[in-house]
C-alpha cells in the first residue's frame, strides 16, 4: 500500500510560495532524489499548471534541472480538477469522487505518492488520507500568502527532523 506524503517548502511564519524563495542547490538535489524515488504525484489544478514548466527542456537549464525534469516526466501523475478537460503526458485526470480515487490509488501501489499543493492537502487531510507531512522550513518570513495548512491544523506527532542544507530543516510529522 502506498503512503501519501504532503511536503513543501515553508516560511517560518507558515506560508508556501514558490516565487518568494527558491531551494538552494543542495535542497534542489534532495528534491531530485525524492522525485526519482516517488511512485507518483497527485496535483490540484493550480500546482499542476505550475509544474508543467518541467514538461519542456529549456536551453538555460543546468544538469540538476534536467535531472529533475526527467524524474518529474517519468513518474505517473494524477490531477484533481473539475475544470481541466485534459492533462499532459504521463498524467491522469481525477474529476469526481476524490476519496474513492485516492483510496484506490493508495491500495493499488507501493511506495510514496507526493501530494502537491496546500488546498489539495487540506481536502485530503479532512478525508484522513495523508500519511505523512514534510515541512521544509526556511529562514524566511513572508507575512502573507498561502498557508502550508489551508484549514484547521490536524493533530500531528513529530516523527523525525533533519538538516537538509545549512539553512533548511525538514520536519516530518504523522497524524496523531
Amino acid at each position: 500500500m502506498a503512503k501519501l506524503v504532503f511536503g513543501m517548502n515553508q516560511s517560518l511564519d507558515g506560508y508556501v510560495d514558490h516565487t518568494a524563495f527558491a531551494p538552494s542547490p543542495a535542497l534542489f538535489r534532495h528534491f531530485i532524489k525524492e522525485a526519482q524515488g516517488q511512485a507518483g504525484s497527485v496535483y490540484g489544478r493550480q500546482m499542476y499548471e505550475v509544474m508543467r514548466y518541467w514538461d519542456d527542456d529549456q536551453p538555460e537549464w543546468d544538469a540538476d534541472e534536467h535531472a529533475f525534469a526527467a524524474a518529474w516526466r517519468n513518474q505517473p501523475k494524477w490531477v484533481v480538477s473539475r475544470s481541466l478537460k485534459s492533462v499532459g503526458p504521463n498524467a491522469k485526470l481525477i474529476e469526481d469522487d476524490l476519496e474513492d480515487a485516492i483510496r484506490e490509488l493508495k491500495s493499488g501501489r507501493d511506495g510514496e505518492i507526493e501530494v502537491a499543493g496546500p488546498a489539495l492537502a487540506h481536502t485530503l487531510t479532512k478525508l484522513g488520507l495523508i500519511d505523512e507531512y514534510r515541512i521544509y522550513l526556511h529562514p524566511v518570513v513572508l507575512g502573507h500568502g498561502k498557508p502550508y495548512f489551508a484549514g484547521p491544523r490536524p493533530p500531528l506527532r513529530l516523527l523525525a527532523n533533519d538538516r537538509i542544507d545549512e539553512d533548511v530543516i525538514r520536519l516530518i510529522y504523522v497524524p496523531a
